[in-house]
């Protein structure tokens, strides 16, 4: 692949490998942060790439790599201050969650939120970036069983989630 097609991938690309990182990461600066780096790590291992027709699943994968290298990173950030409210607060996280002002999102969106990191990915990879389950064990490294697994208790949840919220309304 040369660097024209590259750019060309990464100019198409970009908005789908910010979802994928959002599944991963909560935090929109770290979701930059990783895409970023991907591209950049991409970049310069491009001669590594075999076959140019698996280029997007490629950086999909490095980018999944590095959504989990910047978490990894942030889990050995320990703050100290003798106010417990700025440690809740800072950057938004609480713990590892992150805060966010639910009530400009959609109900799938809060549903989706309360999936495990693991069905949200899938479900990511497969009803947003249109991933095939062959492809998505591919780039996550399991197998196509524990894909379709994983969607089908993602799509329970979610189908309860969002009968919840119907309740409440």
């Amino acid at each position: 692949m040369n660097k024209e097609t590259f750019a060309r991938l990464v100019i198409d690309s970009t908005d789908s490998l910010y979802r994928v990182s959002k599944s991963i990461l909560r935090n929109d600066s770290d979701c930059e942060d990783a895409v970023g780096e991907a591209i950049t790590i991409a970049f310069q291992k491009l001669s590594s790439l075999k076959k140019d027709e698996y280029a997007k699943t490629w950086l999909t994968r490095i980018l999944i790599h590095e959504c989990y290298h910047i978490r990894k990173q942030q889990s050995r950030i320990t703050l100290v201050s003798d106010d417990s409210e700025a440690v809740w607060n800072y950057e938004g996280y609480r713990g590892n969650k992150c805060y966010m002002d639910v009530e400009s999102y959609s109900d799938l969106y809060e549903a989706m939120e309360q999936l495990k990191e693991n069905q949200r990915l899938v479900i990511t990879l497969f009803y947003y970036e249109g991933y095939s389950i062959k492809e998505i064990a591919a780039i996550l490294g399991i197998t196509q069983g524990t894909v379709k697994s994983r969607l089908g208790r993602a799509r329970n949840q979610l189908k309860s989630f969002l009968k919840e919220e119907e309740s409440y309304v």
